[in-house]
């Protein structure tokens, strides 16, 4: 049981919330993610990245849209609730040393778990170069934070109503054809910003590392739900990623797969009861 110490609603369908978790928060490392199970019985598991811990307070802050069933169920508890089962912190931890220069590209609630990959790589004394972008200004999270320690931050809306008019893989673009071009740069968002950005940075032959949140069930390997194509091999997201090199990626393919439980998604707080005897027509529904 971990009890809830704050929420706050980032905007309309985006909610931040901080639990305890001190085992958890002592031993995560920037790109980790957690399982987040909201009922002990029948509760469906939904992979969220964590966005930021506080090793002695023992807390861990995850960031959600609430998408289906279990995340409308997360976003009505309350402080001084529980989260039944936090399970972490699970994958490969993101890559981090003194590259030189990184610009870290974060697109719509993908600024979440881009934050402490930003604090890391300014740790290990890179000169770090923060993209975000949201459809509009209401979506934008993390601003202020970022700012703490980006060297640079580019900040883009598709409607122009905050920032700079542009998708984020203008500023990206821009980047990667200065001299020097970067040394490295980091792509979180939704699968079709990650691609563009991947495209973005091969054609200045900038490395460029995606966090992959594909569909997800048990996040230790098993139930084969995650499983992508990097360079022509078929990976397991939840503990060979979930970041990879985005040049490897095959975007097409998991786009497929990620749409796979659409409909199933859309449905009234769809539930999954995949592995537990029940509803064997039910598909694992994305966070």
């Amino acid at each position: 049981m971990n009890k809830i110490i704050s929420k706050k609603q980032l905007s309309a369908d985006v909610y931040e919330m901080t639990v305890e978790a001190p085992l958890i928060a002592r031993a995560r490392k920037a790109g980790q993610f957690l399982i987040v199970q909201t009922d002990t019985n029948w509760g469906e598991r939904v992979p969220l990245t964590i966005a930021d811990a506080d090793a002695a307070a023992g807390t861990v802050t995850i960031v959600f849209q609430t998408v289906g069933a279990t995340t409308h169920k997360l976003a009505v508890k309350e402080p001084g609730e529980y989260v039944e089962n936090i399970l972490g912190p699970l994958g490969n931890p993101t890559h981090i040393e003194k590259f030189g220069t990184a610009v870290c590209v974060g697109g719509g609630i993908g600024v979440a778990p881009l934050f402490p990959i930003v604090q890391a790589m300014k740790a290990a004394g890179n000169n770090v170069k923060v993209i975000i972008g949201a459809r509009n200004k209401e979506l934008i999270i993390f601003e202020d934070r970022m700012r703490q320690y980006a060297d640079e931050l580019t900040v883009v809306t598709d409607d122009g109503s905050y920032g700079r008019k542009a998708l984020v893989t203008e500023p990206l673009k821009e980047y990667c054809a200065a001299s020097p071009k970067p040394d490295m740069s980091i792509a979180i968002g939704p699968p079709i910003m990650m691609k563009f950005c991947t495209a973005a940075a091969k054609e200045f032959d900038v490395p460029i590392m995606v966090s992959l949140n594909t569909i997800m069930i048990d996040g230790t390997g098993m139930c084969g739900c995650c499983r992508v194509t990097v360079g022509g091999e078929t990976k397991f997201v939840c503990v060979d990623g979930p970041e990879f090199d985005g040049h490897k990626v095959d975007f097409e393919n998991m786009m497929i797969r990620m749409r796979a439980f659409k409909n199933q998604e859309d449905q009234d707080h769809h539930k999954c009861h995949i592995g537990l005897g029940l509803e064997p027509h039910a598909a694992p529904a994305t966070k």
